[in-house]
């Protein structure tokens, strides 16, 4: 099959390009996609070097497949022009919550794939989403999850390149004692945490929180009830998250421990001493989510909390898409 990436040269981009690479996909052909400022630019795949090409020129009927990779604006215009040629998988947050479009992980509602035909897009979801949903999943499948309460930590990496960029500048001037000067942040990020991410709504919650909620919803269960703080860290690369769950169901440590470490997509690092447990650091690079710090909530009944750990650039973006496409050609595609 032919794939294509429209924003191919971006941070999400170049992941897609590092997972097709490592994929069992059979790729004949890799069309990458970019603005008309990167066109003409070379990048590796696969032994060879491969042009990028102006969105503005592309054929969309090229590919059988085509990740887009570039943003709500970009995918609000161009993703319903190419899904007239081609299936889009859409890592935006545009179309996410739109009724007739599924919002898929994998390892958590695939059967959703099955009505791709009636729009031809699917969207991936928010970074701190997939990496929750694909923990909450078969502890929600055995006990019947009521609420959930969870805190985001989440790298620089997910706003972009330019605000990593920022990261890295702002600790080097701190560490000489300039002046610091936010661009891309609406604090000092550099030794700082910011309780904000995206824009205010009007009942104090920030649309990343909006986000993860009603995504989790949507994928999992409408019935379950939940509520989320998202704060941004000055870490590089993966996002973490402090979960609290409530069941409806009686549990074990014992249960938890084996449905986790059983569940497609997780490994449970828990050895309850010191260094027992995932940073973002080490999650780096990693396909996984990573669990850690199991341990009932001693102040509410059947209530259990969990310290999450992903590579938002892979799982909570190009990982997840490429396992769409995977599972779209292996039962879906005729």
């Amino acid at each position: 099959m032919n794939f294509a990436i429209v924003g191919a040269t971006g941070n999400v981009g170049r992941k897609t390009i590092d997972v097709l690479e490592k994929s069992k996909l059979k790729i004949t052909n890799l069309f990458l996609i970019a603005s008309r400022k990167s066109s003409g630019k070379k990048i590796p795949f696969k032994k060879k070097k491969i042009k990028v090409i102006s969105l503005e020129n592309y054929d969309f009927s090229k590919a059988q497949i085509t990740f887009f990779a570039a943003g709500s604006s970009v995918a609000k215009k161009w993703a319903p022009i190419a899904a007239k040629k081609t299936i889009v998988i859409d890592n935006s947050k545009y179309f996410r919550m739109h009724k007739d479009i599924s919002l898929v992980v994998p390892e958590v509602n695939e059967k959703a794939l099955k009505n791709y035909k009636k729009t031809n897009i699917i969207a991936n979801p928010n970074c701190s989403t997939a990496q929750l949903v694909v923990a909450l999943k078969p502890l929600h499948d055995k006990f019947k999850i009521k609420r959930v309460v969870v805190s985001t930590y989440q790298a620089v990496s997910g706003a972009g390149k330019a605000p990593m960029d920022e990261l890295f500048s702002q600790t080097k001037k701190f560490l000489n004692g300039k002046k610091i000067k936010s661009k891309f942040f609406t604090k000092q990020i550099a030794f700082n945490l910011i309780p904000h991410i995206d824009d205010f709504l009007k009942d104090g919650y920030t649309k990343e929180e909006w986000k993860i909620e009603n995504e989790t919803k949507k994928i999992l269960d409408p019935k379950i009830k939940m509520t989320a703080t998202c704060v941004r860290v000055p870490v590089r690369t993966s996002h973490s998250e402090s979960v609290n769950i409530e069941f409806k169901k009686s549990y074990t440590l014992k249960e938890i421990k084996t449905l986790l470490s059983k569940a497609p997509g997780c490994k449970v690092i828990d050895t309850q001493k010191n260094g027992g447990y995932i940073t973002p650091y080490e999650a780096e690079g990693s396909y996984l989510t990573y669990i850690s710090r199991i341990r009932k909530d001693n102040s509410k009944k059947n209530a259990l909390n969990l310290w999450v750990v992903s590579d938002n650039l892979l799982k909570g973006a190009a990982l997840n898409t490429v396992q769409i496409a995977e599972v779209l050609i292996r039962k879906y595609i005729k």
